[in-house]
């Protein structure tokens, strides 16, 4: 297990684990959770991180300081308060379109979300079936990762969500209908004004 996520670079699905060393599911989990369990519990220098069903190795928040340090890496922009307000609306309500994300926010959202699915935070994940079809957004593995997640089930409980987590709107705003797949691109958008970004800490690199 150590040997092919490590081999990979990227997030592993754990069906591919499954696969490779003919286990079920359950044991292969319960094997990666050990794994896990042993590179924190010795203090080694990488740990194991799970994102829904994927796994990947990652450097200890411990050494971030030293890991820059070693290859002059600069800390990324921290995201700025409206990117924050926009990232929350999506992934507790989300999918969404950016109709309902300006409604919640009461201001055009279009260029803080574009910077948030540049740093691979959000995705487009298809279009609702109503005129003009806008586009749908979550968010992506990176975002759990970023903020050390295992699943959008581990989001702190917000009031006003439903018990599925999802806010039931009308037609401008989070889906209640079916999705049908990414098709052809809208026109550009208008954006709003850029912000000002913030030093942002991330205490991990990934292998």
């Amino acid at each position: 297990m150590e040997a092919i996520l490590f081999a990979s670079g990227e997030p592993v699905h754990i069906d591919r684990v499954c696969l490779a060393l003919e286990l079920d599911k359950e044991t292969a989990e319960t094997l990666l959770q050990k794994l896990g369990d042993h590179y924190a519990y010795n203090r080694r220098g990488v740990r194991l991180v799970r994102m829904d069903d994927t796994y990947q190795l990652c450097s200890a928040p411990d050494y971030a300081d030293l890991i820059r340090k070693a290859f002059e890496i600069r800390k990324s922009a921290k995201l700025s308060q409206p990117a924050l307000e926009v990232l929350t609306i999506i992934a507790y309500y989300q999918p969404t379109t950016r109709a309902y994300v300006d409604q919640v926010r009461g201001v055009d959202s279009s260029y803080t979300m574009s910077l948030l699915q540049e740093r691979k935070l959000i995705e487009e994940c298809g279009r609702l079936q109503v005129p003009g079809r806008p586009r749908l957004y979550r968010t992506t593995k990176e975002f759990l990762r970023v903020f050390h997640l295992g699943s959008l089930e581990e989001l702190p409980e917000m009031p006003g969500i439903e018990a599925d987590g999802q806010l039931r709107i009308g037609v401008g705003g989070a889906p209640d209908v079916p999705i049908e797949p990414e098709e052809a691109d809208e026109l550009p958008e208008t954006p709003d004004a850029p912000e000002d970004a913030e030093p942002e800490d991330t205490d991990q690199v990934t292998f």
